[in-house]
């Protein structure tokens, strides 16, 4: 009798699929790697040691966006704080491996979500929320920036394009949620979007298959998924006491997340430029979520040399923060990771 041939099972396929993209990723980085290493000598050391319990609490924090807020959802689950610490952990590592714009790291949040009866819908809408209020802090604390570095004429004269720049770029954002919500807010407009996603979806897949396969999504399935998301920005419309404590926790995030460039540039012995690092967090946030990994740092480095932070710290900031936050987020997340991926994590 002919044995049943094996196959390779999904977890598997995916697991060497990440360690092919975390591989990718630190050979993409591995001059920035060994150029880092070169300028530790130029550093104060136990500044940089404070970016690990630094990293830890901007984890937990960007866990608590979303965790405060399922605290008030009935169908959710108990969760502890270890866990909250672990599934961040684990987010900020797929975002890292998995240069795919965010989207890696939404589909990981919703498939780890789900043992807490966490719907793919409501996921989706807290992933959104935390892109949201994350980018509204950046552009707060630009505002405050700019307007320090203008009373101090600290910005040179052929820079100041900068600024309008920023807004608007912080503006197209703004416009952008503000779609989404409209969108969102109305079960109507919410079925009509669904409608044409399923039709969009399974058109271009008709037309890359050639034919041989008509359908990829069921229009039931889109539907339901944003049916979750209309209730649940609902849910929040309705009771936004319920959003308080992760606009706190967003607030916190967002400030650890400049930290992280500060501590790397007082190390080097330039704790003044916190300004412009600010300034060049509030572009680089633009992109944090739609381009791949890497972009956002150059965009960063950009932003501060024009306006007037010399190129070798600039690049050294960028840099060396670039490095220290992947292998940070490697050492701590792989291990995590694997275990969810294999199927053993706690719950």
């Amino acid at each position: 009798m002919a044995k049943k041939r094996k196959w390779i099972s999904f977890r598997t396929v995916l697991s060497i699929l990440t360690a092919v993209l975390v591989g990718y990723v630190v050979y993409q980085n591995w001059p920035d790697m060994v150029d880092t290493f070169y300028h530790l000598s130029d550093t104060n050391i136990f500044v940089l040691l404070l970016l690990i319990p630094e990293q830890l609490f901007m984890y937990f924090a960007c866990g608590q966006i979303f965790f405060s807020y399922l605290r008030t959802q009935k169908n959710v689950q108990k969760f502890s704080n270890k866990e909250i610490l672990l599934i961040s952990t684990e987010l900020n590592f797929v975002n890292h491996a998995v240069p795919a714009g965010g989207l890696g790291g939404l589909a990981y949040l919703t498939y780890r979500l789900r043992p807490f009866g966490v719907p793919a819908g409501q996921a989706s809408f807290l992933y959104i929320f935390r892109y949201a209020v994350t980018t509204v802090v950046n552009y707060a604390q630009a505002l405050v920036a700019i307007m320090v570095l203008l009373a101090l004429n600290l910005i040179p004269e052929e820079a100041k394009w900068v600024i309008p720049v920023s807004l608007l770029m912080n503006l197209g954002v703004f416009i952008m949620l503000s779609l989404v919500v409209y969108v969102a807010v109305s079960k109507k407009r919410i079925e009509f979007f669904s409608k044409t996603v399923a039709l969009v979806i399974n058109a271009s897949t008709k037309v890359v298959t050639f034919g041989r396969k008509k359908r990829l999504m069921q229009y039931a399935k889109i539907s339901e998924y944003f049916a979750d998301i209309h209730e649940s920005v609902k849910i929040a419309k309705q009771n936004k006491k319920y959003l308080k404590k992760p606009l706190l926790w967003g607030f916190c995030y967002s400030f650890f997340e400049v930290a992280t460039y500060w501590l790397v540039a007082i190390s080097l012995g330039r704790p003044e430029l916190l300004p412009f690092i600010l300034v060049g967090e509030a572009i680089g946030s633009v992109f944090d979520g739609i381009v791949p990994y890497g972009l956002y740092e150059l965009g960063m480095a950009g932003v501060m040399i024009a306006l007037g932070v010399d190129f070798p710290t600039a690049t050294i900031i960028t840099v060396m923060t670039r490095v220290f936050t992947l292998i940070f987020t490697i050492l701590t997340g792989t291990a995590p990771y694997y275990k969810v991926i294999r199927g053993k994590s706690e719950q």
